[in-house]
């Protein structure tokens, strides 16, 4: 039996957006994630792996995440490991940090306080010379 139900008829409640931040992908979310925008969001953000495993997301303003959201971004994160990168999470707040920390995933994901701590540790940059 799955982790969630489907809520049916539920509007979205997840907002994504992305941009780069100097040479890294940067995808924020926002709102509630859960099993109704879950698939969605996983299949976007498994495009952006595809092209650079290297991946960081904005959790900032996610005010929610169940437990399909978070089987699914540990889906994308053995993506981005199988392609030499990593998925590394910014600022996870209030209940989501919560979650993060009773799943004790906040051991399993590399977890950072902002976007720019997470950039500081990613891969370097390669510049030409």
């Amino acid at each position: 039996m799955p982790c969630c139900r489907s809520r049916k008829g539920a509007v979205m409640a997840a907002g994504l957006s992305t941009r780069e931040y100097g040479d890294h992908v940067v995808v924020a979310l926002d709102g509630e994630l859960d099993i109704v925008d879950a698939e969605s969001v996983m299949a976007v953000l498994a495009a952006v792996v595809a092209r650079d495993p290297w991946i960081i997301v904005d959790l900032a303003a996610l005010e929610f995440i169940d437990c399909c959201a978070l089987g699914g971004l540990g889906r994308v994160q053995a993506q981005a490991r199988q392609a030499g990168g990593d998925l590394m999470l910014a600022a996870p707040r209030g209940p989501v940090r919560r979650l993060l920390d009773l799943t004790d995933l906040i051991d399993v994901f590399s977890v950072h306080a902002s976007v720019e701590d997470a950039v500081r540790i990613a891969r370097p940059v390669v510049t030409a010379a």
